[in-house]
């Protein structure tokens, strides 16, 4: 949503952007726009989806989808997504990321910035990859996570991904920040997991932000925050 229009139609159907905070989860998104909208117009359901999970440590792009225009959610969530990444190398953590505590060091001082660029490069394209087990992948009719959490083994299938752009923004040993342009279902930090085992140091994601799904950008969305403060300026009860 690049600006505000004049009138709203929340139950006919909107399309609209945000830019997720830390550590909410995209649920925690749709439920306070949810209960805002509803406790304006004074009604006490509406249909609210998103078109695409965040993690909670992750920020950055979310599509929600209001009334009718949820039948729009799946063909969202088709769309090409870019990414900013930052990983550290020499670690790893059992969830590839700051979900869980370090588990293993490695050395990390043989890896130059041309190491690390010549191994990215092999991820363009067509990819095989692995979805991480602290993920919401479904096995048996539960999420992988719940598996994990239980520290119960599980094996999950590989899964066809497209990397179409990977470029290196900053190299600051040990984090090194990444720009990922790929397809729906590729998971950053699946892929961090794999850089890092190529590279024999290991690797996990420190810090991620979606910057993009399609046509849609960022730099378009609201916060939670202005849109709370400002609720006034998109319904009138």
């Amino acid at each position: 949503m690049t600006g505000l229009k004049k009138k709203y139609d929340f139950l006919g159907g909107e399309v609209l952007l945000f830019d997720k905070d830390l550590e909410w989860t995209s649920f925690d998104l749709v439920q306070r726009v949810r209960n805002m909208l509803c406790r304006q117009l004074g009604i006490k359901k509406m249909k609210v989806g998103h078109a695409g999970t965040l993690d909670p440590l992750a920020t950055g792009l979310m599509i929600l989808c209001t009334g009718k225009s949820t039948r729009l959610i799946e063909s969202f969530q088709e769309k090409e997504k870019e990414y900013l990444a930052t990983l550290k190398l020499g670690a790893t953590t059992p969830s590839y990321d700051l979900e869980t505590p370090e588990d293993s060091q490695k050395s990390f001082d043989h890896i130059t910035r041309e190491d690390f660029e010549q191994v990215v490069q092999k991820y363009l394209g067509e990819t095989d990859q692995v979805p991480p087990i602290f993920s919401a992948v479904k096995v048996n009719g539960k999420r992988a996570f719940d598996y994990a959490r239980k520290g119960e083994e599980l094996k999950l299938n590989s899964k066809k991904i497209v990397i179409t752009d990977i470029a290196v923004e900053s190299f600051e040993l040990p984090y090194v920040t990444i720009r990922v342009v790929c397809s729906k279902g590729t998971y950053i930090r699946a892929l961090v997991r794999d850089i890092g085992n190529d590279l024999g140091a290991g690797a996990y994601l420190t810090k991620l932000r979606r910057l993009r799904i399609g046509e849609f950008d960022v730099s378009q969305a609201l916060t939670v925050d202005y849109f709370t403060r400002n609720i006034e300026l998109f319904v009138t009860s």
